[in-house]
């Protein structure tokens, strides 16, 4: 009986004896891409011996002659009067095993040099790469945080509010390369699609990236004046106090709190005059800084859990907090207003307002915005407290500081500067859905 009832000229069309094809044989060894667009006419080796390395031995005159003892001859024929024929089950079923070995032989081989690829030099990653190891779209809430600073010490943004602002930006992306750095044995087996587990970026680089963005972020504060060198250098310290030990441990989440709240009062240190005393400035924006340091606790505190998973009480609680910090940032406030005057040889002054204002209407909107952005995916991690929903709960989290610091500029007699930092908004979106911020 043939092996192809209803095609019973195939073999003789592939040039294939069909022993070759018997049933017992059914897997085929998957040939290579140029054998396959070679035509039918480079198939007639198809039978010849595999060994473990997954090299065909051509027979025949082919190749070199075979040894004494060894069968010679064109395949498919039977062996010399020197040597008995195999069994033809047998030699299909030592061509599977053989077949089994090599593609194990070359699984491994693959994962090997994979391995030794990720570990090399030239690993150094793409700009998509590195733009998902830096988290490009969560910076978008950083200039909020100085803008919000200056506008709640009754300061107008100027150049040394620009030059805090690169500072901030340089510290934060070197705390996520730092965070990544960290972070990855852990990731190796929670995030294994990470740049750093998964070999796109060396450690090497990510933590080389990371000191190179300090370095940057403490010049940019150098420019903006001692002061603001002070506390950047602090912020510094912070960032990485708690990649490198705190994150882990039960400080974790106050330690990311102190460093937001450093970065707000950035604004109002490095706004001030250079000849004025900056401790009334951060007086006055110590409130604010505070709200934005209990926001940022409460996100820290969500985000441990988030590829792990939670209860509801944690969700719940953090939708809680929300709520009030909405509150919180919509009530009265007692600003004082940016009437600063540039006249030759005086220094910047600022005119206090003698009554505190009401809430405006443009203040109690952005506090309403700001809680919709943070509440409605808590609520749902509530709902469903697995990884995927509390992630999507931190990452709104990230996106709604960008609200509070609106907030929090509209309500200390700001609203241009709240316009200003709701700008911000779109660009996160956008960034958002090119590379997460978590």
């Amino acid at each position: 009986m043939t092996p192809f009832p209803r095609f019973p000229h195939l073999p003789r069309l592939l040039h294939l004896s069909p022993r070759s094809f018997r049933p017992s044989s059914s897997r085929f060894l998957r040939l290579p891409p140029r054998t396959r667009r070679s035509g039918h006419h480079r198939l007639a080796h198809l039978n010849a011996p595999v060994g473990l390395s997954g090299v065909r031995r051509r027979t025949g005159t082919q190749g070199p002659p075979a040894p004494p003892g060894r069968a010679s001859g064109p395949p498919g024929r039977a062996s010399g009067p020197d040597t008995p024929a195999a069994h033809p089950a047998k030699v299909a079923g030592s061509f599977s095993a053989e077949a089994a070995g090599s593609l194990s032989a070359e699984a491994a081989g693959s994962r090997s040099a994979r391995a030794a690829d990720s570990l090399s030099p030239r690993s150094s990653g793409s700009p998509r790469d590195w733009a998902e190891l830096l988290r490009i779209s969560a910076p978008a809430s950083v200039p909020g945080d100085l803008l919000a600073g200056a506008a709640a010490a009754g300061l107008r943004p100027n150049t040394r509010t620009a030059l805090a602002t690169l500072s901030s930006l340089f510290l934060y992306e070197a705390g996520m390369a730092l965070n990544d750095w960290a972070d990855r044995d852990i990731d190796a087996l929670e995030r294994p699609h990470r740049p750093l587990p998964s070999g796109r970026i060396t450690p090497t680089a990510a933590l080389a990236a990371a000191g190179g963005l300090t370095a940057a972020g403490l010049a940019f504060a150098a420019a903006a004046g001692r002061p603001a060198l002070v506390t950047g250098t602090a912020l510094a310290a912070t960032v990485w106090a708690y990649d490198l030990y705190l994150k882990n441990t039960p400080a974790g989440p106050a330690a990311m709190a102190c460093a937001r709240t450093l970065d707000l009062l950035q604004g109002a240190i490095a706004t001030t005059a250079p000849d004025a005393s900056t401790a009334p400035a951060a007086r006055r924006a110590l409130p604010s800084a505070a709200l934005l340091g209990a926001h940022t606790f409460t996100v820290t505190t969500v985000s441990r859990r988030e590829t792990q998973g939670s209860s509801t009480a944690l969700p719940l609680l953090s939708l809680a907090i929300i709520t009030a910090l909405s509150h919180a940032a919509g009530a009265r406030f007692p600003s004082r207003g940016p009437h600063a005057s540039r006249t030759p040889g005086r220094a910047e002054t600022v005119t206090a307002r003698t009554s505190a204002t009401a809430p405006t209407t443009i203040t109690s909107l952005l506090a309403a915005g700001y809680a919709a952005t943070a509440a409605r995916p808590l609520l749902v991690a509530a709902l469903n407290p697995s990884p995927y929903f509390l992630q999507r709960a931190v990452g709104g989290g990230i996106r709604a500081m960008i609200p509070l610091q609106a907030t929090l500029a509209a309500r200390a007699g700001a609203p241009v500067i709240g316009s200003t930092v709701l700008a911000l908004i779109p660009v996160a979106r956008r960034l958002s859905r090119k590379v997460s911020p978590t």
